[in-house]
């Protein structure tokens, strides 16, 4: 996958833009779900998903081929979203939480041929109370663990996308994690 991907770059670099419609196919589910992850809100999640793409794009030039192109891709995405968090003002989505209703939204209103509803619900339920409470943690632990758990990265590349030392990133992890821990017990 790696080696298609650099062919792909090397192509874009020559100026074959359409190479990078490939890229774009090939990383676009993974950034949506970091984005997703990390910010909690699926309109928001393209936005950044989009912009992360973008500016990988814009700065191609500047990235190291030696090197894995979804640690680069990501860590545009993460920082993306971490600028989203510092910035962000309360906004207002049809798929935000509605009054009254114990933290469901719109979409939960969908009936699935799959499941029960009520098995939709729980689920729903406890997934959105773990993206609320893994929303809650400081960006730094946030980041750690949307990365670790959510998107399942190895520790080696948590620390390449967050440009950050092997043992920090296992510090984040652990006091993340705890503090996720804490929150849980009083949900």
């Amino acid at each position: 996958m790696e080696t298609i991907v650099k062919k792909r770059i090397k192509q874009v670099l020559k100026g074959d833009q359409d190479a990078y419609a490939e890229v774009v196919e090939i990383y676009k589910d993974k950034v949506f779900q970091i984005c997703y992850r990390m910010l909690g809100n699926r309109h928001e999640a393209e936005d950044i998903a989009q912009e992360a793409f973008l500016r990988a794009y814009v700065n191609i030039a500047s990235f190291n081929i030696d090197l894995k192109f979804s640690t680069w891709l990501y860590r545009i995405a993460t920082n993306l979203c971490i600028d989203r968090i510092r910035k962000k003002k309360p906004d207002y989505y049809l798929d935000a939480e509605v009054a009254g209703t114990d933290g469901l939204n719109m979409y939960s209103h969908i009936a699935s041929d799959a499941r029960l509803p009520e098995d939709d619900v729980e689920s729903l339920e406890l997934q959105e109370t773990i993206q609320r409470e893994i929303s809650k943690l400081p960006e730094k632990y946030r980041s750690v663990i949307v990365l670790k758990y959510i998107e399942e990265l190895s520790l080696n590349e948590i620390s390449e996308t967050l440009d950050l030392p092997l043992g920090t990133v296992k510090t984040r992890i652990h006091r993340g994690r705890e503090a996720l821990r804490n929150q849980l017990r009083y949900v």
